[in-house]
């Protein structure tokens, strides 16, 4: 098994992770009388993962310079509130309610209000040398208190018509066709990049995998999208709404009803999107390597001639960046802004980067991996939903799954060593 994925290039940690998310989802599926691996509940679990796998790319970052963020659940909190006053109160009083651009403003001030949050703690860690645990801990508090500070603990709802999309549900998915279309797309970009790694490989003399190893690659990653879009398209509409849209077209509404799928999570996209964008940066661009050269060595970096403290802001405030998105999610999501927003989410944005493979010794991590911990945290969460475990217990089992994740990894960086 070692040589064969040696041969195909393929991590051990992540054929791991892969075997624990499918006996996590076995498991739950049995217990639960077979409802867990339904088209239903895994469109929703996925929705569900996108706001936590959304920061946990950053968080991979933060993790790998040797430091780490406790504030982005609260942080999130603090933004939702600020998208929802923004939404509810400023802009209908200088355009009116409904407004097509209203989301797009929310969008953007939740983006650069993270990014200036993210900077402002970024920059007390770098130049000032707080440690990066006094800090965000300290953010954790402080910008929870503001979140409830900014309406005094008022919900504010609902949000804008344009923008709930945003949060998924019955009008945040994408459709069928659109969605075998990104699909399609997706597998020829993928079968791209095979081929043009491959030549550029065999450019520089670099070693080749076998013809075989990288058509089977290419076919599962095809086989996993393909797969995800038909489960996407496996879950209708319900029928109020459906009827709804067919007669809206001109149609009339069949006896027997008619199956309209949802198709592709916006939210989901949106999450896809940010790891591939996080993962370009950090494996392709010149600020990816000097992050990840901070984190093998500090001080290595500095006299190679790395601006270690510029990184390290900037990495916060990409983090800050991320956590507005990921608010933004969860506002549509919840189609109000409310104090409470993000409770705990800290936990599960950590606990994902940390089982995917993002090692706390510093200079080790993947986006993709974490992407991998976000989902098996969630279908942890989700499953014992299911089951009616009680919240108690939930935090007990999150807890648990985070000190073993850490554990792992020690055990993995000695045998490596």
């Amino acid at each position: 098994m070692s040589r064969w994925l040696q041969t195909l290039e393929i991590s051990p940690r992540l054929v791991g992770m892969l075997v624990a998310l499918a006996v996590i989802w076995t498991g739950f599926h049995v217990a639960s009388g077979g409802a867990f691996l339904t088209p239903r509940n895994l469109w929703n679990l996925s929705v569900q993962t996108a706001s936590i796998a959304v920061m946990a790319c950053g968080m991979v970052l933060i993790i790998v310079t040797r430091n780490i963020d406790l504030s982005v659940g609260s942080m999130l909190g603090f933004i939702g509130m600020i998208i929802g006053v923004v939404q509810a109160q400023y802009l209908p009083a200088i355009w009116g309610l409904e407004h097509p651009a209203t989301w797009v403003v929310a969008v953007g001030v939740a983006i650069a209000a993270g990014a200036a949050l993210g900077a402002f703690q970024g920059s007390i860690i770098a130049y000032l040398g707080v440690p990066s645990f006094i800090v965000t801990l300290g953010g954790l508090l402080i910008w929870r208190g503001m979140a409830w500070w900014v309406t005094q603990g008022q919900t504010i709802a609902p949000m804008d018509s344009r923008f709930r999309p945003i949060g998924g549900g019955i009008d945040g998915a994408i459709g069928a066709n659109l969605s075998w279309l990104l699909g399609i797309g997706a597998c020829a970009i993928i079968l791209a990049l095979a081929f043009l790694t491959r030549k550029r490989r065999e450019a520089f003399g670099f070693h080749l995998r076998p013809l075989w190893a990288e058509a089977l690659v290419a076919a599962m990653l095809c086989g996993v999208v393909l797969g995800a879009v038909l489960v996407a398209n496996s879950y209708p509409l319900p029928a109020g709404v459906a009827r709804r849209i067919v007669e809206a077209g001109g149609g009339t509404w069949p006896q027997g009803g008619i199956f309209i799928a949802h198709g592709l999570a916006i939210p989901v996209l949106i999450a896809i999107a940010v790891g591939v964008s996080v993962t370009v940066l950090a494996t392709r661009m010149r600020f990816g390597r000097y992050v990840f050269a901070i984190g093998g060595n500090p001080e290595a970096a500095e006299l190679s001639g790395v601006n270690t403290r510029r990184t390290l802001m900037l990495v916060y405030a990409l983090m800050g960046a991320l956590v507005g998105i990921a608010a933004c999610i969860s506002t549509a999501r919840l189609n109000a802004a409310t104090n409470a927003a993000g409770t705990l989410d800290e936990l599960y944005v950590i606990a994902a980067a940390v089982i995917g493979g993002t090692s706390l010794a510093g200079g080790v991590g993947t986006i993709l991996g974490a992407m991998l911990g976000a989902l098996i945290m969630q279908s942890l969460q989700s499953g014992m939903v299911l089951l009616g475990v009680d919240t108690p217990l939930q935090n007990i089992v999150v807890g648990l799954v985070l000190v073993v994740a850490v554990w792992l990894d020690t055990i993995y960086n000695k045998r490596v060593k």
